[in-house]
């Protein structure tokens, strides 16, 4: 084999084992991002059905309920409600009608959909609520405003 051809295979080679690497990080990246939706988002069906995912508003007044570790509570951006079911400690900050982001994944199809939550976060002080969030319940507001006055 000449010189010549040793390099270019080299390269070749080269190529080839960066690509590789680049391919593992993007599907380890890929696999660890986590997209933010809301309750009008997730009845509109944007929201990804096998895929684990964010939710955010409003936890809605009167709709927690505890039984032991588990505790089923109602997140809404006043357009729209979804029901989320967790089991563990939830923070201390949780209140109903204070801002919350869950993490897990949808379950059940068409009208019964409710959102399994794997963690349960909730806002850090008085004026605090997730930018996202913020912009959904304002969007929402909006959106609810228009539907009234025609």
């Amino acid at each position: 084999m000449k010189p010549r051809h040793k390099r270019f295979a080299l390269i070749i080679g080269a190529l080839a084992v960066i690509g590789a690497a680049a391919a593992l990080v993007l599907n380890a990246f890929e696999e660890n991002l986590v997209f933010f939706f809301t309750p009008t988002q997730v009845a509109a069906g944007e929201a990804p059905q096998n895929r684990a995912f964010r939710i955010g508003g409003m936890v809605k007044e009167g709709s927690l309920q505890r039984d032991g570790m588990n505790v089923s509570f109602v997140v809404t951006d006043t357009a729209h409600d979804v029901p989320v079911t967790y089991s563990g400690i939830l923070p201390d900050l949780f209140r109903e009608g204070k801002g919350v982001v869950a993490q897990g994944k949808l379950e059940g199809s068409g009208n019964t959909v409710s959102f399994k939550a794997s963690e349960v976060l909730a806002k850090h002080d008085e004026n605090y609520m997730p930018p996202e969030a913020q912009q959904a319940m304002d969007r929402a507001a909006v959106e609810k405003a228009s539907k009234s006055l025609k």
